[in-house]
């Protein structure tokens, strides 16, 4: 779930773009959350790229991992040091073609990157939420995507793709509004949390709640729990990365040093220096609160319980869509074995589903790094469910 790897961004761009803010809730008519608290107004950030066709049957909707954003393909301006986190595969001639699909990502309710959560301003009491914001699940993310999706004139996607939580809400879309979707993407993803993923969370939540200036979430953003919340990142980044890929990114090379210092507070290795880096620059765009809310949101999933009676079978009964699900040999994460039984589930439901398991050494965050395969399967998928769709339409005629 590590939503911002260094990477260079390969063929054309999406140029210049703009986050955009969808507001609803804010006529007398709360979007109540699932847990029954009632929240409004709601506002989405989101960024669209390309051109909706006429009869706004190019829709693919991308979904964000656990800390993402918006702002998945293109700068702000020309002069930005970054793309966007999914710039590899958003773009003209890029698998998710902008020259034939219109792209759409939205920051997540419960976030911190320009959607209402913690950090939002609470109309009853002109204060930030913090810990009054109502715990939400991906179930709420997905509804309130619903909304902006049919306030940009679109009654059925063509493709949810998203990875990690954003696999989540795939899974959520596929089964919640199965007739809004045509395809779905899930990747490196699973239909419920692990007891070592919600471990891993706890551990995470707990380093953000010891921080004495967590101050029971009322912080201020002078002095906000930043050591609680950089060391919360540093739990999750090493859960995305492989040992393979820890071995060959460090080893047990020095940093900065020819011999260890005997300096407990020193961070004598590569792995420990790139660690701590890692959780400050996290702390530097990042909330704590939302922090809190989003892994809570992730660990609450359970598609079969929401969905299915406890079935994955009876959930994705549900479902009519296409599917594409990879899985990646080297995430420990969402192990294999995880998306396998997720495919057979869909199969048993006779749903016309691709699988693959892709070879990559880089763990978790496989899925945001170029891979050749996961390009080449995804343009196929996605030029399969257009020629669907024209089909479709010129049949309706």
């Amino acid at each position: 779930m590590s939503e911002y790897v260094d990477q260079a961004a390969a063929g054309p761009s999406v140029g210049v773009v703009e986050k955009r803010f969808f507001t609803f809730a804010d006529d007398g008519a709360p979007f109540i959350v699932e847990s029954g608290r009632e929240l409004a107004p709601v506002t989405l950030a989101y960024e669209t790229y390309g051109t909706l066709d006429d009869r706004a049957s190019n829709a693919v909707l991308v979904l964000h991992a656990l800390t993402g954003d918006a702002h998945a393909a293109g700068r702000y301006a020309p002069s930005d040091p970054k793309p966007g986190w999914w710039d590899i595969m958003i773009g003209p001639g890029k698998p998710i073609d902008t020259n034939r699909y219109f792209v759409i990502c939205s920051n997540v309710i419960g976030g911190c990157m320009g959607s209402t959560g913690p950090t939002a301003i609470d109309p009853a009491t002109g204060h930030p939420y913090g810990l009054s914001f109502p715990v939400i699940t991906i179930g709420d993310m997905v509804r309130a995507q619903k909304r902006l999706v049919e306030h940009l004139g679109i009654s059925r996607l063509l493709c949810a793709i998203g990875g990690s939580m954003g696999g989540m809400q795939v899974l959520e879309w596929s089964v919640r509004y199965p007739d809004m979707v045509r395809s779905a993407v899930p990747l490196a993803t699973t239909t419920k949390h692990s007891a070592l993923a919600i471990a891993f969370n706890e551990v995470a939540r707990q380093a953000i709640m010891a921080d004495p200036k967590w101050n029971g979430g009322a912080y201020t953003p002078d002095a906000k729990p930043g050591h609680g919340l950089a060391v919360a990142r540093m739990i999750g980044h090493i859960t995305y990365l492989s040992d393979e890929a820890m071995r060959q990114k460090f080893d047990r090379r020095l940093q900065d040093r020819s011999e260890i210092s005997f300096a407990l507070e020193a961070p004598d290795f590569q792995v420990e220096s790139y660690l701590r880096y890692q959780g400050q620059k996290f702390v530097d765009r990042f909330d704590a609160n939302a922090f809190l809310y989003v892994t809570k949101a992730a660990d609450y999933f359970n598609l079969e319980a929401s969905h299915g009676g406890g079935s994955a079978v009876s959930a994705f009964a549900k479902a009519s869509c296409r599917y594409l699900v990879a899985s990646f040999s080297s995430d420990w994460l969402y192990p294999t074995y995880q998306s396998r039984a997720m495919v057979q589930a869909m199969k048993k439901n006779g749903l016309d589903v691709s699988f693959v398991e892709i070879e990559a050494k880089w763990g978790h965050d496989a899925f945001l790094l170029p891979n050749p395969r996961l390009s080449a399967l995804l343009s196929r998928f996605l030029e399969r469910a257009a020629a669907d769709a024209q089909a479709e339409a010129r049949h309706a005629l």
